[in-house]
């Protein structure tokens, strides 16, 4: 986990854990991505830890750029 806040801190982003205690709960356990600068949301919903290395190891540019045709579509 500390690996991958490093790589989140090198690319300007923040990694957070979600605080909820209640296993029911609809966020419990997600990890998010933040830009530090500020505060947008780049990356959510990920259980696993392997879905966030994916991401930060992965071509950011292009999944952004993915996501933000995938918004303008529908």
């Amino acid at each position: 986990m500390n690996r991958l806040r490093n790589t989140a801190a090198r690319q300007g982003l923040r990694l957070v854990k979600s605080r909820r205690r209640d296993p029911r709960a609809l966020d419990f356990g997600r990890l998010t991505l933040e830009r530090v600068s500020t505060g947008e949301t780049v990356f959510t919903g990920a259980v696993d830890l392997d879905a966030v290395e994916e991401y930060l190891t992965g071509d950011v540019r292009n999944r952004e750029t993915t996501a933000s045709e995938n918004d303008s579509a529908a």
